[in-house]
C-alpha cells in the first residue's frame, strides 16, 4: 500500500508492525489490534480453524472476530486509499501487535516502553470489541466501548506440612487452597453502577422506550435478554478460578498447592476488589500478580465519540449507537499510560443468528463477509472525512 512500516521483534516470533499514514493535520488517531490468537482444537470445529475458508457468506477461522477481521478491514481501507490517492483527515497510526492474548508484555507493553515515539500526537485510539450490531426488539443497537474492566490475574499459593497420605491431616495445603477457592467461587460481588454503564443504561432506556430499574440490575439484565448481555458482566467485580496444580503421587501429601484466578474489577474499584480477595483467601493462602492492569475509560460525551456514532449511522440509518463497557480487557490499557483515550470500535454488521460474544475464544468463530465490507465503509467515513 506504499506505507513504510516499522517492524520490531520483542522476542522470538513476537513481531509487531507500526506505521504512520500522514494526514491533513498532525494530530493522530491510533488504530491498534493484535496479531496473535488463542489456540483452537480442529476436531471441535465444523471447518478447520486455521483455514480462513469462506463458506455460507462468512470467513471462518480462529481470529475471524478476535481480531484478524478488524485488521483485515483496516488493511483493505488503507490499500484502497493508496489506490485512490486519499489522505486521512488526521495522521493515522497503525499498530498491529503481538501478545495481547497473554499479557501484552511482548506486544503493546513493549511498544509503549521501547518505541514510545511512534505514538507521538495520538490522542484517541480505536480497537476491538465495539461498534458491532446487536438486534433488539424493534431496534438495532451498536455498542461503542468507552471503557473496560481492570485485570488482576493472580497466582495463589498454599503451604502446609508434607507427609504420607495415610496419616491424619495436619496442615494440608491442597485442602486449604480448595477451601479458599470455594470461598472465592461462591462470593457474590456487590453490584456497582459505574459512569460508563450508567450511560449505557440511559441509552438503552431511550432505545427500548422503557425504564430499567437500577436497584435490581441483575434481574433486569436477565429480563432484557440480548440488551441485558451488554451490562450483566459489567455491574460487578469477578474472580474465576481457572488453573490448579498440586502433588505428584496419590499417597503423598504435598507441601505446596498452587492455583490461578482470573480477576476483573470495575473502573474505580481496584482496592475494593483486592481487599475482598485477601479476606476470602484467609491467612494461609498468599497471592501474587501474574498480570495486573487498571481499568481505562474514555468519555462517552466527547466529540470523538459522536463521530464514531455518526460514521455508523451514515452507513446504517437504522443504527442506534450506545456507549458500552467491556467485561474483558484489551491493549488499550497499555496505551492509556500514554494518555491515549481508547474506544472499542471495530464496526461490523452481524446477522441476528450470530452470537458475537460466544465466538470470542469459542468454536466455529466466523464473521460475515458483508459485515466486514460494512466495517470498511464505516472506517472510511470516520477517518477520511
Amino acid at each position: 500500500a506504499g506505507i513504510e512500516p516499522v517492524v520490531f521483534e520483542s522476542a522470538e516470533r513476537r513481531t509487531s508492525v507500526v506505521a504512520r499514514i500522514p494526514g491533513e493535520t498532525p494530530e493522530a488517531l491510533l488504530i491498534h489490534g493484535h496479531l496473535d490468537v488463542v489456540p483452537a482444537e480442529p476436531a471441535d470445529w465444523r471447518i478447520h480453524p486455521f483455514s480462513g475458508e469462506i463458506t455460507g457468506g462468512c470467513v471462518w477461522g480462529r481470529g475471524a472476530v478476535d481480531m484478524k477481521g478488524t485488521l483485515s478491514m483496516t488493511l483493505a481501507l488503507v490499500r484502497d486509499w493508496a489506490r485512490r490517492g486519499v489522505r486521512p483527515r488526521r495522521d493515522v497510526v497503525l499498530a498491529f501487535l503481538a501478545d495481547e492474548e497473554a499479557t501484552g508484555e511482548y506486544g503493546s507493553r513493549h511498544a509503549v516502553r521501547r518505541h514510545r515515539e511512534l505514538f507521538d500526537g495520538c490522542t484517541e485510539a480505536i480497537s476491538e470489541s465495539g461498534g458491532y450490531s446487536v438486534e433488539l426488539p424493534g431496534a438495532r443497537v451498536y455498542p461503542v466501548a468507552v471503557g473496560e474492566r481492570g485485570t488482576a490475574w493472580m497466582r495463589l499459593t498454599a503451604r502446609g506440612v508434607a507427609g504420607h497420605g495415610s496419616r491424619p491431616p495436619v496442615d494440608n495445603a491442597v485442602a486449604e487452597l480448595c477451601h479458599a477457592l470455594s470461598r472465592i467461587a461462591a462470593h457474590r460481588w456487590p453490584v456497582r453502577l459505574t459512569p460508563g454503564v450508567a450511560a449505557l443504561i440511559t441509552s438503552l432506556e431511550d432505545v427500548l422506550g422503557e425504564r430499567i430499574d437500577r436497584d435490581r440490575l441483575e434481574l433486569e439484565a436477565k429480563r432484557l435478554g440480548r440488551a441485558g448481555t451488554l451490562f450483566e458482566a459489567q455491574i460487578r467485580n469477578s474472580a474465576n478460578p481457572t488453573m490448579l496444580e498440586a502433588g505428584y503421587k496419590v499417597n503423598v501429601v504435598p507441601g505446596t498447592a498452587v492455583a490461578h484466578v482470573d480477576g476483573r474489577f470495575l473502573p474505580g474499584h481496584r482496592e475494593e476488589f483486592l481487599e475482598t480477595i485477601d479476606r476470602l483467601l484467609g491467612p494461609k493462602v498468599t497471592r501474587e500478580f501474574v498480570n495486573v492492569e487498571d481499568a481505562p475509560s474514555a468519555p462517552p460525551d466527547s466529540p470523538f465519540f459522536e463521530r464514531l456514532c455518526a460514521a455508523i449511522v451514515a452507513e446504517d440509518p437504522a443504527a442506534r449507537p450506545v456507549p458500552y463497557v467491556m467485561s474483558g480487557g484489551t491493549d488499550a490499557k497499555s496505551f492509556a499510560a500514554l494518555g491515549i483515550r481508547g474506544y472499542g470500535f471495530a464496526p461490523l454488521m452481524l446477522t441476528p443468528d450470530l452470537d458475537y460474544f460466544g465466538m470470542f475464544h469459542g468454536v466455529d468463530e466466523r464473521v460475515p463477509v458483508e459485515g466486514l465490507e460494512f466495517g470498511v465503509r464505516v472506517l472510511d467515513r470516520l477517518l477520511a472525512s
